[in-house]
């Protein structure tokens, strides 16, 4: 069968854009090609700082005919409904459709519609240069003189060729006809821009691979990729070291260079006084080179780079420019770092704390200084669920951010944290307090490291805490694709922190009223006056009842007369808001590891605050884990029948007519007394379980509902002819749907 061959062939594509740049074309070609009909065995993109190719294997030579039945209006319909019928189905008269006959319809008129396939080369004609034109560049250009119409190209970087070939392996390809801005699609494409600059014939993929690296350019990423991370080990051994692996670093680099060659260059040993993180950044941040290590776990005074030729001297210009330029870097590093370590010996550095008064954070939530006495405001109360010391998480709180106003951070802002820890390690802090400077960003991504130590773990959770708190309480929240201030990672943050550490925490009933009461020189909002507003929340059972439940039952007379209504109704709104978004969150992490969501739902749509996420966890695996047993598949079977007889019988009777509980008295069957008897037991069982968040004993108090709850379907009729008796019944359905929803909502569960 047919292959082919595309290659769109420009100026340089920046390596950050090449992957997403491959995906994007096999995605936009295949889409097309499937939705004229055309199935393919395969296909696969690639990418170099000079091209996009796409090799789509398998394809028919002709798209499939098509038969489309179309049926048409009733026989002796009005004539406009007739000619309309024509002109849809592309008929000359009712002689070119069929008549078919319905029982309970009649006869009514059918077009069949017969369409022979085009040939796959013509529809590739049409589909590619509309690929091309359509592109998704994050950022792309017009250029030459065709740049000044709207209507011209727009590409990355200038196109300067198109190759698009379609053929069988037996068989000479043909080249697809189509132009795009005068450019036309061939067979020519050109080697290493510098190595063999020279055109290329190719014919289809194997030949165009061939060619390539002939030509000295390597097609695959992943190929580059691997032949740099060999290279490099393999250089390193050689001079007994190892090399320092970064993954995003080989990546970028593979994206720079279309034939990969790596060099060692070498820096004086005096620039090893600087720390290790700030000589790898410097490094990795302006050369884009990895740095090497000694076998004790020290870096070496050696680095390794990717060049894209090979050079007639062996590499040794290239090497050299690079060393001038490191070496250069290097020397700021070291004097940055002897300034702060001074800056520090002299005074520890807390001097510097006075300089974030003057350091906005966000207009609307204060200075720098202000969000540090927020976040120790926060970690304080926190200390209480986290067990950490008081008095290390209050330094550590304080001087977490304090790295920011050093030199060092100030020209390697990646390095921030790092610092930190390095700093209060040169001044004799506790370890627990330096780490806690570092640590306190983590986790900064699903793949990052979640902090253990106690002090780390509750700065971290104070810190994201109050971001996320504050970004609320302005209404500066995630929209679509917009996160500028990183508030979904902080959320997820959150949660790890939680859920990977153990740590039960009602988050939104603690860090709130903390957030509220470390305001009181911050106008924002006006939200320093609601502090009495939040403290009678609290009183209220915030935590136990859930937001929603306790606003409805507080009185508007228990607030301050100067607490204007809506304000209390606009902050209530947010923090139900930043709850939602948590438990958004949640999910998300869940799915990701493989939880059902229908299970996550359920928890979720339980009707209660769940503001405590571990629990939240901890009660969808019990669920889950329950829902396995046999006891749990047949309650759910048992639950979705008695919750479609209710959902059937209050559309009669009306939402919430059964609620009442159901009278023993009228319980005139024996399964319904013994249902009744168990429904009680059950609820009790599982409700003071749920107290002591023992969701494994819940689950064995619903698994008991089991044998009552089928007795009962086989015995009794539900809708019996007495009115009482069918309400009584109705009313033991709905005690079910209470007693299970105290665990989960099941009518969110699949099955």
């Amino acid at each position: 069968m047919p292959d082919l061959l595309f290659e769109l062939f420009s100026e340089e594509i920046p390596a950050r854009m090449q992957k997403q740049a491959s995906e994007d074309l096999r995605r936009l070609v295949t889409d097309a090609l499937v939705a004229a009909g055309v199935t393919y065995e395969g296909a696969k993109a690639f990418a170099t700082p000079r091209r996009l190719a796409l090799h789509v294997v398998g394809l028919p030579a002709r798209q499939p005919d098509t038969r489309e039945e179309r049926k048409g209006p009733r026989v002796g319909s009005p004539e406009g409904a007739i000619q309309g019928f024509l002109k849809s189905a592309g008929l000359a008269s009712l002689d070119q459709a069929k008549i078919e006959s319905d029982p309970k319809k009649g006869e009514f008129y059918v077009a069949v519609i017969e369409k022979p396939g085009r040939p796959t080369l013509d529809l590739l004609a049409e589909i590619l240069p509309a690929t091309i034109r359509a592109f998704p560049w994050p950022k792309s250009m017009r250029w030459g003189a065709a740049s000044t119409s709207s209507s011209s190209l727009r590409w990355v970087r200038p196109l300067r060729g198109i190759v698009a070939t379609f053929g069988a392996e037996t068989e000479e390809p043909e080249i697809v006809p189509f132009e795009v801005d005068g450019l036309k699609a061939g067979n020519i494409t050109c080697g290493h821009r510098f190595m063999a600059p020279a055109e290329i014939r190719v014919k289809r993929f194997d030949d165009y691979v061939a060619k390539l690296e002939a030509a000295k350019v390597v097609l695959d990423p992943a190929r580059r990729k691997e032949m740099i991370r060999q290279d490099a080990r393999n250089l390193a051994f050689a001079q007994g070291l190892e090399v320092v692996e970064d993954e995003g670093l080989l990546e970028e680099v593979a994206g720079l260079v279309e034939w990969p060659v790596v060099l060692m260059g070498s820096f004086e040993d005096a620039f090893l006084d600087v720390p290790g993180e700030v000589i790898r950044a410097t490094i990795r941040a302006n050369q884009k080179c990895f740095v090497l290590r000694k076998p004790d776990g020290t870096l070496a005074n050696r680095f390794l780079l990717v060049s894209n030729i090979e050079a007639k001297d062996g590499g040794a210009t290239i090497i050299a420019g690079n060393e001038r330029v490191i070496r250069a870097r290097l020397s700021d590093a070291k004097f940055f770092w002897e300034t702060d370590r001074k800056v520090w010996r002299e005074d520890t550095g807390f001097a510097r704390l006075e300089r974030f008064r003057n350091v906005t954070f966000h207009e609307k939530l204060g200075s720098q200084w202000h969000r540090i006495e927020r976040i120790r405001a926060l970690a304080k109360e926190l200390c209480a669920v986290t067990g950490a010391d008081p008095e290390k998480v209050d330094l550590a709180a304080r001087i977490c951010k304090l790295d920011l106003q050093t030199e060092v951070v100030g020209e390697f802002p990646e390095v921030q944290g790092f610092m930190g820890r390095i700093y209060a390690g040169q001044i004799g802090l506790d370890p627990s307090v330096a780490a806690a400077c570092e640590e306190h960003y983590k986790p900064v991504g699903p793949g990052d490291s979640v902090p253990k130590d106690p002090v780390s773990v509750t700065v971290a959770l104070a810190d994201k805490l109050d971001t996320l708190v504050g970004f609320w309480a302005i209404d500066e929240k995630p929209t679509g694709s917009k996160d500028p201030y990183a508030l979904r990672r902080a959320a997820l943050g959150v949660i790890r922190l939680l859920v990977e550490n153990g740590i039960s925490l009602e988050i939104i009933h603690t860090s709130i009223p903390a957030h509220v009461r470390a305001m009181d020189d911050v106008k924002h909002a006006q939200l320093d006056r609601l502090i009495p507003t939040i403290e009678q929340l609290s009183d209220a059972g915030l935590s136990r009842r859930g937001i929603g439940k306790v606003w409805s039952d507080l009185e508007r007379s228990r607030f301050p007369e100067n607490l204007a209504s809506d304000q209390v109704d606009h902050y209530i709104s947010q923090i139900e808001d930043l709850a939602a978004f948590f438990h958004d969150r949640l999910k998300v992490m869940l799915r990701d590891q493989g939880a059902r969501h229908d299970l996550v739902d359920a928890v979720l749509g339980n009707g209660q605050s769940n503001d405590d996420l571990l629990l939240v966890v901890q009660r969808v695996n019990a669920l889950g884990r329950f829902l396995e047993t046999e006891d749990g598949k047949s309650l759910l079977a048992g639950f979705k029948r008695a919750a479609n007889i209710l959902r059937a019988e209050e559309k009669k009777d009306g939402e919430g007519a059964f609620e009442a509980a159901a009278d023993p008295a009228l319980c005139r069957e024996a399964s319904e007394k013994a249902l009744l008897e168990a429904l009680s037991k059950a609820g009790e069982a599982a409700g003071i379980a749920l107290d002591k968040a023992d969701f494994e004993a819940a689950m064995r108090a619903m698994a008991a509902l089991r044998g009552p709850v089928d007795a009962f379907f086989e015995a009794v009729m539900v809708n019996a002819e007495d009115p009482a008796i069918r309400r009584n019944r109705l009313a033991l359905l709905a005690t079910l749907r209470r007693v299970t929803r105290q665990v989960a909502d099941f009518s969110r569960i699949a099955g």
